[in-house]
Order: C-alpha cells, then structure tokens, then sequence
C-alpha cells in the first residue's frame, strides 16, 4: 500500500514508518520538524517537510492507500498552560487532515490517540468501554479528534481506526526517544545513568500500591508498530474502532529505576518527592479486544528488554 505517515519524524511515527518500510510497503513522511528529527526519517520512505494542515491536502492529492496519522502536541503540562496549542496544533490540524482524506477519498485512517482521554479510571485494567473523562486538555483534544473521525466514518465511509497508547517505551534498533523536553520515566532514569541528570525524583511514595509508587504499564514501540500494520489490515469502511494498547500489566516506579539499575550498571540515585496533582495511582490496559479482533498481542513486554533497548538507544546517542 501507499501510506502518508504524518508526525514520521518523531518518536513512535519513526518506528511506525520503519516497520511499513520493512514490510514492503510505499511510505511518505509528512512532518513539520517542530519536534521531530529529519535523521529519524528511516531510509526508503520519502519525506515532505510541511506544517500538517497546510500540505496534508496536497500531499494527499497523489493517491493514497492509507493514512497513519501521529503529527500532535503531546505535553500534558503544556496543554494546561497554553490549551490554544493543543485545540489548534491537534484539532484544527487532524479537521483538515480529514477534510483532506475526504476529498481525494483516502479510504484507510489510523490515529495515535492515548489512554489519556480515560482520565481518572474507575476500574483497572481499563477496557474501552470506560469512561472518557480526560483531566487535561492534551487528553481532551486526542478525545476530540476520536469524536470527530468517528462522525466521518459514519457519514463518508471511512474505515478507520483508533489505537489507545498507554506508556510506550524502548526502541527499534535504528529510532527511539529523542524530546527536547522528556517527561517520560524511562528516558529520564537513563539520563542519570548517562550523567546528564544528577537524580530521579519519585513523586510520592505513599500510593495504594505495593511499593507505595505509581504503577504504569508499558508497551514497547516495536509491539507498537506491529499492532498498526494490523490496523491497517483488519479497517472496515463505515467502522471507527478502538483498541486500548498495552502489555496489561503493570510497573512501579521503584520497579522501572530497578530495571534501569540492572541494564545500565549505574546507581541512579533517587530523591523522594511530593505527589504530583492528577496522577492515577494505577494505570494497566485491558487489551482483551486489540487481541481479539486484530489477533494482537505485545511480545517484548519484559521490563528489562524494554530498558534494554532504549539504552542502547541513548547510549548510541550520547
């Protein structure tokens, strides 16, 4: 297939691009490099450098098979300081992009959305079915745009599908995680080990949890990127579905800076902070329905396998 790959310069949209690449398919990258790395591009796709809502039309006017769309903002601190970004760099922008895909009747939509449009759960594991209460706006505009695809593939028979991230991780053997603000745990526990950062804080260790730590799950990038292609395979026109992706189990804090220990040799000192307002607890994803109708199921889900990797990555990279 002929895929348009928006947001392919950066983290999961690389390994995403690089999985199609491998497997034979026609890949184009579309990004704006606000945030991405044109090095990320993996070799054998072709690149477009252009702002998403302004080239998304004339990109697609080409002839597509299919659209991965990961191009958005996606700092939750950022999105309550400064909501015009997240309403108009994720809302506006996708708006366009399926006003584009409607137009040149692209027939194939997978959207990087995330459990963030869950807000608070109340229950664990969290299945689709939950409640969508997002507590920020990044959240909100991610649920937005799931509102909004959903009303196209009723109306104009798109087949599209929407993939619920929870905490991804790792690295494929040539991409991984590179923000010039990080604010995920593994990458920051590693930049101890690098010595580029002096300590990690743990924010609270009073939790209703076993090791009193907030306990995540996470999904390595390259279970990630399989779990697209099969997306793409099993699109129906007319249907929007909705899968959660994770490993349905869950880490602690204490658990990942142990992990990161063991991969890396090194210390890592870590400093005990107060909780951060609006973190859950837990955080585990059901993913019965992603194993059943797409028949996938994450395969690299041991902790030190996921470290592993991104520290080789950032090794490399240091």
């Amino acid at each position: 297939m002929k895929l348009l790959v928006t947001g392919g310069a950066g983290y999961v949209g690389s390994v995403c691009a690089a999985h199609l690449v491998e497997t034979g398919h026609e890949v184009v990258v579309l990004d704006d490099l606000s945030t991405g790395h044109r090095d990320a591009v993996p070799p054998g796709a072709r690149f477009v450098e252009g702002e998403l809502g302004a080239a998304a039309g004339d990109v697609l006017a080409e002839g597509f098979d299919g659209v991965l769309h990961f191009a958005a903002r996606s700092l939750v601190g950022e999105s309550v300081q400064r909501p015009e970004l997240y309403w108009h760099g994720n809302v506006v922008a996708s708006f366009r992009l399926l006003e584009a895909i409607r137009a040149h009747s692209t027939p194939r939509l997978v959207f990087s959305s995330t459990a963030a449009t869950y807000g608070e759960p109340e229950q664990v594991p969290i299945p689709e079915t939950a409640p969508t209460r997002p507590t920020n706006p990044y959240g909100a505009s991610k649920l937005a745009i799931d509102h909004m695809i959903s009303s196209y593939t009723a109306a104009h028979a798109l087949a599209a599908t929407s993939l619920r991230y929870f905490n991804v991780a790792g690295a494929h053997e040539a991409f991984g995680e590179r923000h010039a603000v990080e604010t995920h745990l593994i990458p920051l526990v590693l930049q101890v080990a690098l010595g580029t950062r002096e300590s990690i804080s743990v924010f609270g260790d009073d939790w209703p949890t076993p090791d009193g730590t907030c306990v995540r799950d996470y999904i390595h990038v390259d279970d990630l990127a399989d779990a697209h292609l099969l997306a793409l395979q099993y699109a129906v026109a007319g249907e929007h579905s909705i899968y959660n992706l994770g490993s349905g189990q869950g880490f602690s804090v204490r658990e990942v800076i142990e992990a990161c220990r063991a991969v890396t040799g090194h210390p890592i000192p870590a400093v005990t902070a107060p909780r951060r307002a609006g973190d859950p607890a837990v955080l585990v994803a059901a993913g019965d329905r992603a194993a059943e109708r797409l028949g996938w199921k994450p395969s690299r889900t041991d902790l030190e396998r996921i470290v592993g990797d991104a520290w080789a990555f950032a090794h490399k990279r240091a």
